[in-house]
């Protein structure tokens, strides 16, 4: 999401390592092309000023002229405003007492219903007891489509009654929520296409009929500057208590992210990653000040990770690797453990200098419509192990010519695909066989 905004910065600070010393000229100039690449990232006219005002104060101190390192301790002031920019320490979302009322808002298409049922999956995985209650009673398939999604993860969901008004939907699952000894109640309010009189007032008695811990706005960050008005104008009405931010995924410029934290002085608590369920992250404004200076994220990463893998699994991986075994079943489930992180373009932002690296394989190409390569290759990789048999997958050495041709025609590739895949197979159990030897030494410590 930040694509563009991190280049440019990272433009601008390679400019700044360049010079022994820095003056206060290259200062100024260096935050007028940090100014501009903010505004271009659609971050908000009076936050981009402001920031660039504050970094300007803090390099004006001798520490950082005369510093050995300039450049670097003028992106140590950068990276400290970014974070405060994105609201400092991360703000913890745990509602307390039983049952806690988490109510959801959001204009129409922002992934409101989505997110409820995202953050139920969140909770439910905490082992706490969620129900979730449909309240948009105008949209004809907001029920159905909550229903579906809580019935993929597990969770229930109270339906509105004929004739029923949306306090009353609220003060009945409360009611139920209590004699069913819940933990959280997840209210997926109705929404429009802009905020009317009619929509706040709905919003406001649900509000006062079931007192809910937590007000949360769901705003979808590809608005850009639009969503920080709509931000502003429900918090003014609802008394927010946090932001939760969808389509991080996407290719939107990522100032809203930027601004909408300023504007409304709510705290970003929750950033959406993609369609599935397990596509929610914890949002830590650190982190996320390192991915757009290209710093990397290497923390959300491993706990991706972790999250992802259990230890059973981890365990085997590391047993088939120390005794050389690793074979197409262990090269397809790590293909597919893969494409539950996300794409290879969310995975190398998080790696220190990974934007650069993805802007280089990106440049090797071409045609600009390869630019998704790898999750292509990914997809080809395992329709060609799919089509192999199970004697095939274990014993690779077995895949003769024949063999090649009927795997090509059974996953629709060419022979020439086959044996692609099959050399970089070769070269990855290498790669695993040597980490299988190295790992007793590594976990001596030796």
């Amino acid at each position: 999401m930040f694509d563009s905004l991190s280049s440019s910065l990272q433009r601008v600070f390679k400019n700044l390592r360049g010079y022994g010393t820095l003056s206060e000229e290259n200062v100024k100039e260096a935050m007028r092309e940090v100014r501009m690449a903010l505004l271009e990232a659609d971050v908000n006219f009076q936050v981009a000023k402001d920031f660039t005002k504050r970094v300007s104060e803090a390099c004006a101190g001798e520490d950082v002229l005369d510093s050995v390192t300039p450049g670097q301790q003028v992106i140590k002031r950068v990276h400290d405003e970014l974070v405060t920019l994105l609201g400092g320490s991360r703000a913890e979302l745990e509602p307390k007492g039983r049952p806690a009322g988490v109510m959801m808002i959001g204009l129409h298409g922002s992934g409101k219903t989505t997110t409820s049922a995202k953050l139920a999956a969140r909770w439910k995985k905490e082992e706490k007891n969620v129900l979730l209650v449909a309240c948009d009673i105008r949209r004809p398939a907001a029920v159905e489509q909550l229903t579906v999604l809580a019935n993929e993860i597990g969770v229930d969901v109270l339906a509105p009654r004929e004739g029923e008004t949306v306090p009353q939907i609220g003060k009945r699952a409360i009611e139920q929520a209590k004699r069913e000894w819940r933990d959280i109640v997840i209210f997926d309010t109705g929404g429009r296409f802009q905020i009317d009189d009619e929509l706040v007032e709905e919003l406001k008695d649900l509000r006062a009929a079931i007192d809910p811990q937590e007000v949360l706005l769901v705003a979808d960050s590809a608005l850009g500057q639009e969503s920080v008005n709509i931000a502003g104008s429900f918090h003014e009405a609802l008394s927010l208590t946090g932001l939760i931010l969808t389509k991080l995924d996407g290719d939107a410029r990522g100032g809203a992210a930027l601004s909408i934290h300023a504007v409304t002085g709510c705290p970003i608590v929750l950033v959406g990653t993609g369609e599935h369920t397990e596509d929610l992250e914890a949002f830590h404004a650190d982190r996320m000040a390192s991915r757009i200076l290209g710093m990397g994220d290497v923390i959300s990463l491993v706990e991706k990770a972790e999250l992802l893998m259990d230890e059973d699994s981890a365990a085997h991986m590391q047993d088939r690797m120390k005794r050389n075994k690793f074979d197409f079943e262990d090269f397809l489930a790590q293909l597919r453990q893969m494409k539950k992180m996300g794409s290879m373009q969310s995975i190398m932002n998080m790696l220190p200098g990974g934007n650069p690296m993805m802007d280089q394989m990106k440049g090797a190409m071409q045609d600009e419509s390869k630019s998704s390569e790898m999750e292509r290759y990914t997809r080809q990789a395992e329709a060609i192990i799919c089509s192999m048999t199970l004697k095939e997958r274990q014993r690779p050495k077995v895949i003769n010519a024949s063999r090649r041709k009927r795997i090509a025609a059974g996953s629709g590739t060419q022979v020439a695909d086959v044996n692609d895949l099959l050399r970089k197979f070769q070269q990855t159990r290498k790669m695993m066989k040597k980490f299988g030897k190295m790992m007793p030494k590594m976990m001596r410590g030796g």
